[in-house]
């Protein structure tokens, strides 16, 4: 196949930027024909406010430049990782009017909340979930603390819902969870134009021994992150397990504060991908203590390839890939002393601990492996591509708005 695959760019890189890359590696390495399309966020610096807004909005320069690249290429199929703020709507517009099938992955859930994190008050919010105009978003200024800034956002998610952009332009949307795909139904996305593929680690870095005898946190260091309820475990815990810490990030001060009055906490910081994956090999468990909605977070994916068990809060996408005493534990969200009582379970049965390292081992080799992501990726590109063929005909080519913040069919 020939594909463009296209996506903006945050500017602090992030979960999205990789899987953009590792996807078109894997089409690569399989012989598809890949152009890509992307922008990147470090533009909006030489933007005023109002040249981002309408950017956002309607981004009559990606319409020109994607459809362009469609008549020049003739891609089969483009699919979008992401399009907020710059690349904007307008893509999926240049797409239908050159009867391309549209794929989008669905990497937060920015269609159904301004934060895109489903997280308020360090705890999880739907207030705007389904809502016609999401207003609770703007009392809040949930987007950047800044209720003007979430007025592009509300407005962006107004419009498109208006327009009826999310049923009629896109052909399938690649959720990483059942459980985001739920959600992304309850917002209005027609169920039977979403299917479920999550994310994969290659190469595949073997399975390891786990003989560290410790737990260990990889993530940024942010409040979304639960570090909180990670401390009040290791209040309690005291030496019955160490932890160690990587990763940087707002709240690093505060942990690092912390942990220096606990010689059961080591805090490491940032490390490359390599030491990442030692690390986790020698843990005898992965904590995710998330208070928020995690996607599909990576850390289990590489905790899995591993043979580590993975201790979790029961939220969100986690709940569903982590089972409970086989391939991991749960404990209930922001219960420190929930997950103290997890991980004193670990430390105190050695066979739990082995036959849990071999089912995640399993999971990574049955769910999270190149060639099983490559095989559902290729159904999703099909099924895109065979809704396209029965819709082509009933379709009239879409011109561009002549006001770029008011699209018009």
């Amino acid at each position: 196949m020939r594909l463009l695959l296209c996506h903006n760019y945050y500017q602090q890189a992030g979960g999205e930027d990789q899987v953009f890359a590792d996807e078109a590696q894997l089409l690569k390495s399989h012989g598809h024909d890949v152009i890509k399309y992307s922008v990147h966020n470090d533009a909006i610096d030489d933007m005023n406010h109002w040249d981002v807004a309408l950017r956002t909005l309607w981004n009559q320069t990606s319409y020109r430049e994607i459809r362009g690249l469609m008549r020049r290429e003739r891609p089969d199929l483009v699919h979008f990782t992401n399009t907020f703020p710059l690349i904007s709507p307008a893509a999926y517009y240049a797409a239908r009017s050159e009867v391309v099938p549209v794929v989008q992955s669905l990497h937060n859930f920015r269609m159904l909340c301004s934060a895109g994190t489903f997280f308020r008050d360090q705890r999880p919010c739907e207030d705007c979930l389904g809502r016609a105009v999401p207003w609770p978003a703007l009392l809040h200024g949930c987007y950047r603390s800044s209720r003007l800034a979430t007025g592009v956002v509300t407005t962006l998610t107004i419009m498109q819902r208006l327009l009826r952009t999310w049923q009629n332009s896109v052909d399938r949307y690649i959720a990483l969870s059942h459980f985001s795909a739920k959600k992304f139904v309850a917002g209005g996305v027609p169920a039977e134009k979403i299917a479920v593929k999550r994310n994969f680690i290659s190469p595949d870095p073997g399975p390891r021994n786990g003989m560290g005898k410790y737990a260990i946190f990889v993530g940024r260091l942010a409040p979304e992150k639960g570090l909180d309820t990670l401390l009040e475990a290791w209040d309690q815990l005291n030496d019955v397990m160490p932890l160690k810490i990587l990763g940087s990030g707002p709240l690093g001060t505060m942990v690092r504060e912390r942990a220096a009055h606990k010689r059961a906490i080591e805090v490491l910081g940032r490390q490359t991908i390599d030491e990442v994956v030692r690390y986790v090999g020698n843990a005898t468990c992965l904590v995710l203590p998330s208070g928020w909605y995690e996607n599909c977070p990576k850390t289990i994916l590489e905790a899995f390839a591993v043979g580590t068990p993975v201790v979790a809060s029961r939220l969100g996408a986690q709940a569903e890939m982590v089972d409970h005493e086989r391939t991991g534990l749960l404990f209930e969200p922001r219960s420190g002393s929930d997950l103290a009582t997890q991980i004193r379970r670990l430390a105190s049965d050695v066979s739990l601990c082995k036959r849990m390292r071999t089912d995640a081992r399993r999971e990574y080799e049955d769910h999270y492996t190149e060639e099983t992501n490559y095989r559902q990726l290729m159904d999703i590109y099909r099924q895109a591509c065979h809704s396209k063929d029965l819709s082509a005909a009933a379709r009239e080519p879409v011109s561009p708005p002549t006001n770029r913040a008011s699209p018009a069919l």
